[in-house]
């Protein structure tokens, strides 16, 4: 992956940023079912002005193939990672863990003790991801949007192997 490159989205990213990430998460559509036109709604709303969290994308032979917003402490309680999406052909080569590690890199810059993210069951690989990174599965971060859903909160101690 040394090809790859982690940075800052800039301004004409946007459109590339969208479009990566609907591809990155239609697959849960016929899954989700009745819920994914208003996931849908809730990813574009939230990409529309992702303020005050940062974007970031990695970058590979000039082309955007992943993205992940990283909101900052003081937002939530714990500084927290959304929207982690990774190109479907670029999938398998490593962009989501080097999107992850720059989270937590940042997280742990800022001073943080604790990074949070939220996901679903149907999300297994980017789960089984998360847990050989260190995160662990914090019911306490649990919530439910909807009868049927839950969303699963994990939390990795930044403090810990520092």
């Amino acid at each position: 992956m040394s090809d790859l490159i982690v940075r800052d989205a800039r301004d004409g990213d946007r459109e590339i940023i969208n479009d990566v990430t609907l591809a990155a998460y239609q697959q849960y559509a016929a899954v989700m079912q009745i819920h994914w036109e208003g996931y849908r709604h809730n990813i574009l709303t939230t990409l529309a002005d992702v303020k005050p969290a940062e974007q970031i994308v990695a970058e590979q032979h000039g082309a955007i193939v992943g993205t992940v917003l990283l909101y900052p402490p003081g937002t939530l309680v714990w500084p927290e990672l959304r929207l982690l999406a990774v190109a479907p052909a670029a999938r398998g080569r490593g962009v989501g863990a080097a999107l992850m590690r720059e989270c937590v890199r940042r997280a742990r810059q800022s001073g943080a003790a604790v990074l949070t993210l939220h996901t679903h069951e149907i999300m297994a690989v980017a789960m089984r991801m998360y847990e050989r990174m260190g995160f662990v599965h914090a019911p306490d971060l649990d919530f439910h949007p909807a009868k049927d859903v839950t969303i699963k909160g994990y939390r990795l101690n930044l403090t810990e192997g520092a």
